[in-house]
């Protein structure tokens, strides 16, 4: 490769686990830049996000999610993609409790299906993002992590609670298709006039779980009712899979699961193989065979899972982080993974590039790079700066000098 070598180019050697012209660094999360975009333009510009990234000479790439109508996702933003329809007969009401001596109010939103109803109880707590409390303007979201630890009482806690779910989880329907093609059809002529990397996503698994019936339940599920537990991924998993299939249809360089709550901070190796295991293969195998790579998502807890990683044929693991990434040894990841797997990370976003000093960002790029090397490897704060004070964007410039400078 040459000084000509594109960013689609260089991100495409380093998946395949060659070594680019040079170590390519690309933001996997990038909020603080979003957040300065809506500040100076008054919305989040996603041609803005690539022609800043481009301009400060990151290798960007084109993520779809954000060629799509934002308003479309303000009750599930953790699974954007896609609208998320709910079958036509069902119906939702909200009731909200106040108990005296709790200190949050709590609401109760019931879902009505014709297989019955569905309710989650959550805090309604000082930091709400989705409305005004106090006027009684505001929203119970239905897929958002937001709302996991608020959670007072979840939609799924026992087996019959699955059949009204699938109403709630309805395939794309072929006008939610066309749309978002014609929303996708913006960012694919950017992707291709400036030859960057076409991404799609995301796919949930366990992280579905954090929304329906909470992580401690499902893997108490996992012992109790193992049963239960898989008819509930399988629900989650036949309506990921249409999801799935129409960005792989639709021509992606690349496909990403996320499943930062799949990892042995939750789940045992065992528990790993038994129900993550044949779903994750099989979409591998799916993204293989339209041509795209897979991306898989786990930011702690992953390296007593290296070796499955590896048997499931995943492209590249994204989030490796040396700070708080439980147990994370990149020099071990480095060797486990065979560079079979490209690693995407290296430097922690929060510790070290939003709280840390230029001295220290330096020395975490040089460790990386120096520990991860120069093929199969794509640098990136990990999992995100999401600070876009003034103060953080100049470590964010140091950053990006640091890995100018050892790349």
């Amino acid at each position: 490769m040459n000084e000509s070598t594109s960013s689609r180019e260089r991100l495409l050697a380093a998946l395949h686990g060659d070594k680019p012209d040079h170590v390519p660094m690309s933001f996997m999360i990038f909020t603080a830049l979003r957040k300065r975009i809506k500040q100076t333009f008054g919305r989040m510009d996603p041609y803005k996000l690539i022609e800043l990234q481009l301009d400060l000479g990151l290798d960007a790439f084109v993520d779809l999610r954000f060629f799509t109508n934002e308003n479309e996702f303000i009750g599930h933003s953790d699974a954007p993609g896609f609208p998320v329809r709910f079958d036509n007969r069902v119906s939702t009401r909200m009731v909200v409790k106040k108990t005296p001596g709790e200190r949050y109010p709590v609401v109760n939103k019931i879902y009505s299906t014709p297989k019955g109803d569905l309710s989650i109880s959550v805090n309604l707590t000082d930091d709400w993002p989705y409305g005004n409390i106090k006027d009684g303007d505001y929203q119970l979201p239905f897929l958002d992590d937001f709302l996991a630890p608020r959670c007072r009482k979840y939609l799924v806690e026992k087996e019959a609670d699955l059949a009204p779910l699938k109403y709630l989880l309805v395939r794309p329907t072929a006008d939610d298709l066309r749309s978002c093609h014609r929303s996708w059809d913006l960012g694919k002529k950017i992707a291709r006039e400036k030859d960057l990397l076409l991404v799609g996503g995301w796919g949930v698994g366990a992280d579905a779980l954090a929304w329906f019936c909470g992580l401690q339940n499902a893997v108490i599920l996992a012992y109790e009712n193992p049963s239960l537990l898989h008819e509930l991924l399988g629900i989650i998993g036949k309506w990921n899979r249409p999801r799935m299939e129409a960005y792989l249809d639709y021509g992606v360089d690349l496909f990403i699961r996320r499943a930062w709550y799949e990892g042995t901070d939750f789940w045992s190796p065992d528990l790993f193989r038994e129900f993550f295991s044949p779903v994750i293969k099989e979409e591998v195998r799916l993204a293989h065979q339209a041509g795209a790579k897979y991306g898989y998502i786990l930011t702690s807890g992953s390296m007593a899972l290296n070796d499955q990683l590896l048997g499931l044929g995943i492209d590249v693991l994204i989030g490796a982080d040396p700070v708080q990434g439980k147990g994370t040894d990149l020099a071990m990841m480095k060797k486990e993974l065979k560079d079979e797997i490209c690693i995407w990370g290296g430097v922690n976003g929060f510790v070290t590039v939003e709280t840390g000093t230029p001295e220290e960002i330096d020395k975490a790029v040089q460790k990386a790079i120096e520990t991860l090397g120069t093929d199969g490897f794509i640098l990136s704060p990990v999992d995100n700066v999401s600070d876009p004070s003034e103060s953080v964007w100049n470590n964010v410039l140091a950053l990006i000098e640091s890995w100018k400078k050892y790349r």
